[in-house]
């Protein structure tokens, strides 16, 4: 039997089935865009993203019949935290981009307590310290994941799945596991009945009653692992580069935790990439910042590109940049250097230089930080990844992703459908529930759209 998946995404939401031969069919997708009330800050509204999420998974199953159970992909370390007793949040819920408590941060640091403003440890202290000073009152805290199967198993299940909880700066590795690490509990004033038990990704952890059928959720994961498992990369030195607003390239580590516990010498960061019978996946996460932003650039503010689609037209007019390169820095520059004050840099303009080499130089600058990731994976991990795997919006474009291969030097394989993030949340609840009986089972249904070799070699 199929099952149904609810993807939430930093600036939509959608439900889709994913079927046995991991096709995707009756989707249905909404907006919705976070707020930004001042600078810095980066809101949500829970309930609101709830009812959608509801009002969306009931027409997918109008459609499509009972499913054998939910599959959940979510935003990572964006946080809710709400009253026990009502169900209602207490504030907003403040996203994973959100900087307001990037002060809380450096104040932490002096204390030892290394965490950014992006997870979600400082996120929950801060609705604490706002809506719950003395800590008097019963409330839970959960990211995206937790609130949802919070309240489609109508208020019978506080929990969140291992990839979720690392990233919220507050666990640790104990004797048995992934567990809350009391010590940075107690730094933050966070009580331990605020935090949801920690389950695996692909296991059974209640009954979607808000639901028709009240199938059981059984997957759940933050959506660049998630991403990870949909493309079918299961075994060490498998890697995947979603090339979305920004650029996330995630790699299979294999069993072994990675040595370094924060950001390794190369720039990327160890993740749990899943967990199935209290097991966890390592992997190694590296970031760009800017990437379809790039694209975004070209059509709004130059406005020379009509659509981000004819981004691949226009460059193809060309057969190379005439020697104009393009650092894509737009928001700074990610791994493996983490330089936020970096621009972005257009560089070997002549009086020959028109718009399709511009155009061209865009993608092949992001393209070349692509190639960055790699090697800032392979560096930090110690593996050699032969084949890259690419989705996200700009996978669609040809001339792209063969700069991808020209860059990284190996073949680079597309995802079948755009955004592989759904397709790994069905996969991770199906093998809870039979439909698939390992990852070697998942890693079978890969098949990727296209194949691209590298062609010429860059410098």
């Amino acid at each position: 039997m199929s099952h149904l998946v609810i993807d939430v995404g930093t600036s939509g939401l959608r439900s889709v089935i994913v079927h046995p031969d991991a096709t995707l069919a009756f989707e249905h997708h909404r907006s919705m865009l976070p707020s930004t009330p001042w600078q810095g800050a980066v809101e949500f509204d829970p309930m609101a993203m709830l009812d959608s999420v509801v009002d969306l998974c009931t027409r997918t199953l109008s459609e499509s019949g009972p499913v054998s159970s939910v599959g959940i992909a979510n935003q990572r370390a964006s946080t809710v935290v709400w009253d026990a007793a009502t169900g209602v949040p207490v504030g907003p819920g403040i996203g994973w981009q959100d900087l307001r408590t990037a002060g809380m941060c450096l104040m932490l640091g002096a204390q030892g307590v290394r965490m950014g403003p992006n997870a979600s440890g400082t996120k929950l202290a801060y609705l604490l310290d706002t809506y719950d000073p003395d800590r008097t009152r019963d409330l839970r805290f959960g990211t995206v994941d937790t609130w949802l199967a919070w309240n489609l198993t109508q208020r019978e299940v506080h929990v969140t799945d291992a990839t979720n909880a690392a990233v919220t700066g507050l666990t640790r590795i104990g004797e048995h596991g992934l567990e809350w690490d009391t010590a940075v509990l107690d730094v933050l004033r966070i009580p331990a009945s605020v935090l949801p038990s920690i389950v695996d990704s692909s296991g059974v952890v209640g009954a979607a009653g808000m639901l028709a059928g009240a199938p059981p959720i059984a997957g759940m994961a933050g959506d660049q692992q998630s991403s990870l498992v949909g493309q079918g990369c299961v075994r060490p030195g498998m890697a995947k580069i979603t090339f979305g607003t920004g650029g996330m390239l995630d790699a299979c580590v294999g069993p072994t935790r990675p040595v370094v516990a924060g950001r390794g010498p190369a720039g990327t960061f160890p993740i749990v990439a899943w967990q199935r019978d209290g097991m966890q996946t390592w992997g190694v996460e590296a970031i760009m910042l800017s990437a379809g932003t790039c694209v975004e650039w070209l059509r709004d503010d130059l406005g020379i590109i009509e659509d981000a689609a004819a981004s691949e037209q226009v460059a193809a007019q060309c057969q190379d940049t005439g020697d104009v390169w393009f650092i894509p820095a737009l928001l700074g520059l990610g791994a493996p250097v983490w330089d936020y004050g970096a621009r972005g840099t257009l560089l070997g303009i002549t009086r020959g230089t028109g718009r399709a080499e511009v155009v061209r130089a865009v993608l092949e600058g992001v393209a070349h930080r692509g190639a960055d990731l790699v090697e800032a994976a392979e560096a930090d991990a110690t593996l050699t990844i032969g084949v890259l795997r690419v989705d996200g919006g700009m996978s669609a474009n040809r001339v792209f992703v063969q700069a991808v291969a020209d860059a990284a030097q190996r073949p680079v394989e597309v995802s079948p459908v755009l955004e592989a993030t759904a397709l790994g949340a069905g996969f991770l609840a199906g093998l809870a529930t039979g439909t698939w009986g390992s990852m070697d089972d998942v890693a079978a249904c890969w098949q990727p759209s296209v194949v691209v070799e590298p062609g010429r070699p860059t410098d």
